[in-house]
């Protein structure tokens, strides 16, 4: 399987994937939950942090886009500051008070996992379309993610929201190291980490 960089005409399709992916997630249906159970904002939700990284050039799927991923570079960040605005707009808009208080707190829970550990790239989002689950799309797409990594001779870091998916990254060489609970229940949240070369 191929993969390739996205570009800003595959983010609206990329964004739509991660919220499909994403929509049964322990962590994050939880943390986006509105009141009226409607979901019809994760995919502007989605696309921010799939336009935060296209700043980069950091944004990868599948040829048959049946898998996405979504990187930063050591410097990076998940967002610029008008982004960052509007994710604030969006979520005041489809939270509750508490639900959005929440979600910023475990927004600083990420950033204080990642805080603390050597250069690395870092995995923010991988995501694979309901309709190609179970083929193992997503380990190649991540396969081939990791191994340009190892060229560029610098380790990479996620967190896993789906204790289900720990198996495959270490598969794929990750390690855990740690990790933290979400806000709005005690979901267990995996940091792990990869050596260049998986080792």
């Amino acid at each position: 399987m191929q993969s390739r960089p996205a570009t800003p005409a595959d983010a609206d399709y990329v964004a739509g994937c991660l919220a499909l992916a994403f929509r049964s997630d322990p962590v994050w249906e939880l943390a986006l939950r509105r009141a009226d159970g409607a979901n019809d904002h994760h995919h502007a939700y989605w696309r921010l942090f799939v336009d935060g990284a296209l700043r980069y050039g950091t944004v990868f799927l599948t040829d048959g886009g049946e898998a996405v991923s979504v990187w930063l570079p050591p410097d990076g960040t998940e967002l610029a500051d008008e982004q960052s605005q509007v994710l604030g707009l969006l979520l005041e808009k489809h939270l509750s008070a508490d639900n959005h208080a929440a979600i910023f707190e475990l927004y600083g829970r990420f950033e204080a996992s990642r805080a603390p550990l050597p250069e690395h790239y870092y995995l923010s989002l991988l995501g694979t379309h309901p309709d190609y689950r179970g083929r193992g799309v997503g380990q190649a797409l991540l396969a081939e993610d990791v191994a340009r990594w190892d060229r560029f001779g610098l380790p990479t870091y996620l967190e896993s929201s789906n204790a289900r998916n720990n198996h495959r990254y270490e598969r794929a060489g990750y390690r855990s190291i740690g990790g933290f609970s979400a806000v709005r229940d005690e979901t267990w949240i995996t940091a792990m980490w990869r050596n260049v070369g998986g080792g």
